[in-house]
């Protein structure tokens, strides 16, 4: 493997197509504002290198990237690349990934608008987000330790798992499908309107108006804080471990909850049963 190291590249496709390089130390910046510095490339290794220019890393395949940064001027860093491994990097740039299969990222820290769209088999551990719409219409993503402060988060994903998480994030999850949500803090409003088959276990969720026309909805073991209006219109089988304000029509289903403030049913074809009892069935 060819080592470049401690070089500046700010020319147009400053090492497009590259083959078995480790870039080490390197700065992509400069006057010529180049973009595209890695496309086309492959079995590519960067270690401890700056990005400062524009889409650096597109149809690559076999990418490494450790202790680097990308800042808010390297937009749209990685597209339409796959078996790609990040850890302990700065990604600050718009739209930093999209497009991409089987990545691993670990330690990282993201502020990033418009993140992760189209992504198939993402790893994520141990890491920092800030951005809106982030993860959008992405399949097969598993969470551990990730914190993240954004709107509009993992709306249209499918069969995905969170772990140990926590989520500062308003209409999060919605029309998302087949979803396990474990150990983890949901803080933000609407959560989750339009889900089939999401599951919430020992969570902390916090907002108003959560889970409303869901199907296949589950919630085990949870805590549920500022929460009015809720399980309007969904299909529900949920078992609470704290009082809640209020509870709409829920369509269908059994939510055994300690207590309730309101209890609202005003919709004839609202079959949904709330049980209130001291001890749950939180098994």
């Amino acid at each position: 493997m060819e080592t470049i190291e401690n070089k500046v590249f700010d020319m147009e496709r400053a090492l497009y197509g590259s083959r078995e390089i480790l870039v080490k130390g390197c700065r992509f910046d400069g006057p010529a504002d180049g973009e595209s510095a890695l496309k086309e490339s492959q079995d590519i290794q960067v270690s401890n290198c700056f990005f400062n220019l524009r889409y650096p890393f597109w149809h690559d395949h076999r990418l490494v990237i450790a202790d680097s940064e990308m800042t808010d001027l390297c937009r749209a860093a990685l597209w339409y690349s796959d078996e790609i491994e990040i850890t302990d990097t700065k990604l600050h740039g718009i739209k930093a990934l999209r497009e991409c299969g089987r990545v691993k990222m670990r330690g990282c820290d993201i502020i990033s608008p418009e993140f992760g769209w189209s992504v198939q088999e993402m790893e994520m551990a141990d890491s920092k987000v800030e951005g809106e719409y982030f993860m959008m219409r992405s399949n097969k993503l598993t969470f551990d330790h990730v914190q993240l402060k954004g709107k509009y988060s993992f709306q249209y994903i499918e069969d995905s798992v969170f772990e140990n998480c926590v989520f500062d994030t308003k209409d999060a999850f919605w029309h998302a499908k087949n979803v396990i949500v474990r150990d983890s803090v949901v803080r933000g409003e609407y959560l989750a309107w339009y889900c089939e088959n999401v599951t919430f276990e020992n969570c902390k969720i916090i907002g108003t108006q959560p889970l409303c026309y869901c199907k296949g909805l589950k919630l085990i073991n949870c805590e549920m804080e500022d929460a009015d209006l809720c399980f309007e219109k969904s299909e529900v089988e949920a078992t609470l471990t704290t009082s809640v304000i209020s509870i709409k029509n829920p369509a269908s289903g059994h939510i055994y909850v300690p207590a309730v403030t309101e209890i609202i049913q005003d919709d004839e074809n609202a079959r949904g049963e709330i049980i209130v009892q001291k001890t749950c069935h939180c098994a």
